[in-house]
């Protein structure tokens, strides 16, 4: 790999983990002031609201865990590397949002629906949810700059660049504080109504709504991480720049089947046959085809590539394009971890 791609793609994973840093520092405090709020004032969508940050400040924990594990080198125990342990344990935070957050949420507004009292020491209310939607702001724009910046290289929107990505970590921060401002207002909404027309109804509505936008945000992490634990599969754009990299090597011929699938944030496992130019015996067809792989294997973003040979009928793979695009060709590991591009030549 050129070594002026080698320093972008090294700077992932610390993005990562300042991001979830970032993110675990304002749910700590956003929990303890919105908790304070709460015991005060009594309203619902406070309690919703504390409940929903203390369910993100643990989640932060897991995310880290996930960081640390998933980052451990492959070994004879786990020839693929632990890169899927990142799914295990971003899993873990998606229970703890859906169970923390959304039912604790749903079920304090139902029994609060009937409560009749007028909005108390709404004042404080607000100025803790102004102090919150400052704080989780920050944490936002941390994880929306680093989706951002990679989302810009594919030409994809950032919310497909998220929703796509293999990193766990950034999808999780950036849908649970996404989640967690439009919250906010909500609870804003529950309490402000519940002032001006003195119906306690809006506050536990407030609450229910809550409690609802994080249960369809932790089903999407949900359901993402379980796609990924199964061995999602890498993009056609991604797929194609493989293969045009595969033929650009002067030891290969043609390809003639080409699988990549996700290990881990940012890391794939190929398997391809191919025909290697010349005609040497089998001796020295095993050793060619064991120093391609080996060269292939010292890229950052392969775990492990596996070549054998093709059959003589088979047909050839042909890229849809000519060339690698220049944001493959640039790409870093952030865009390998959407799928989409990142260049995995070493030679």
């Amino acid at each position: 790999m050129p070594s002026s791609d080698a320093a972008p793609a090294q700077q992932e994973r610390p993005d990562s983990l300042l991001t979830v840093v970032i993110a675990f520092g304002a749910n700590l405090l956003v929990a303890i002031a919105k908790t304070i709020a709460s015991l005060i004032s009594g309203s619902a969508s406070m309690v919703a609201e504390a409940a929903h940050s203390w369910a993100d400040t643990g989640n932060e924990i897991f995310l880290l865990v996930a960081e640390r594990r998933g980052s451990r080198k492959r070994d004879t125990a786990h020839p693929l590397g632990y890169g899927r342990e990142t799914y295990i344990w971003s899993m873990f935070a998606a229970f703890g949002l859906f169970t923390a957050g959304a039912i604790v949420s749903i079920y304090h507004g139902i029994t609060e629906l009937g409560d009749t009292g007028p909005a108390e020491d709404v004042l404080l209310n607000y100025i803790v949810l102004g102090l919150s939607f400052c704080l989780e702001g920050t944490s936002f724009l941390q994880a929306y700059r680093q989706a951002h910046g990679a989302a810009t290289k594919r030409r994809v929107p950032v919310l497909r660049h998220v929703l796509q990505s293999s990193n766990p970590t950034l999808r999780a921060v950036f849908a649970e504080d996404a989640a967690a401002l439009i919250g906010l207002v909500v609870a804003f909404l529950g309490v402000f109504l519940h002032q001006v027309t003195g119906l306690a109804v809006f506050d536990a509505i407030g609450s229910i709504a809550i409690g609802i936008l994080l249960g369809v945000v932790a089903i999407v992490l949900i359901d993402r991480n379980r796609r990924f634990l199964l061995g999602e599969s890498t993009s056609p754009e991604l797929e194609n720049a493989v293969l045009v990299e595969l033929l650009g090597r002067s030891q290969i011929e043609r390809v003639t089947y080409l699988h990549l699938e996700f290990v881990g944030p940012s890391r794939v496992y190929l398997v391809a046959a191919v025909d290697l130019t010349g005609n040497e015996n089998e001796e020295h067809v095993a050793v060619r085809l064991r120093d391609v792989e080996k060269s292939l294997e010292e890229s950052q973003y392969i775990e492990e590539a596996v070549l054998t040979l093709s059959y003589p009928g088979d047909e050839s793979l042909v890229p849809t394009g000519d060339d690698v695009p220049e944001v493959v060709r640039n790409g870093t590991a952030e865009d390998v971890a959407a799928g989409g591009a990142g260049t995995l030549r070493t030679d």
